[in-house]
């Protein structure tokens, strides 16, 4: 991990080494971490691209919640800032980068359903 790499916090399909190479061209280093105030649920992937690389046309998605406990286990994947973009491409639009704070204490990208995006910014992060 080089010293300007930041973190996207995965809990699904970018987790996969065969999707982190084909996305990254690599594997990325993954930390186990969890994410606080959202629960998993599933969208259907119509883009044959992202079909492609993951193998799958249903992918879970973050969706915030307020119940007591709601946590999300995942990894932190270590990228360098020209792998953001790599991710936004991968990424439908179903989906929306914020900027999280981790259980770790990890600050991350993560990739939430739209409509969640601006619910309630993570000001921690």
């Amino acid at each position: 991990m080089s010293d300007s790499a930041q973190f996207i916090f995965s809990y699904g399909t970018l987790q996969d080494p065969v999707v982190q190479e084909a996305v990254f061209g690599r594997r990325l280093v993954s930390l186990p971490d969890e994410l606080p105030g959202f629960i998993l649920d599933r969208v259907r992937i119509v883009d044959p691209d992202v079909i492609a690389k993951s193998g799958r046309d249903e992918h879970p998605i973050l969706r915030r919640s307020s119940a007591a406990g709601a946590s999300v286990r995942g990894s932190a994947l270590a990228i360098e800032p020209e792998d953001a973009a790599k991710a936004d491409a991968y990424e439908v639009a179903d989906y929306r980068r914020i900027a999280v704070t981790l259980v770790s204490g990890r600050k991350a990208f993560v990739y939430v359903a739209a409509e969640d995006a601006s619910a309630r910014p993570d000001a921690g992060a």
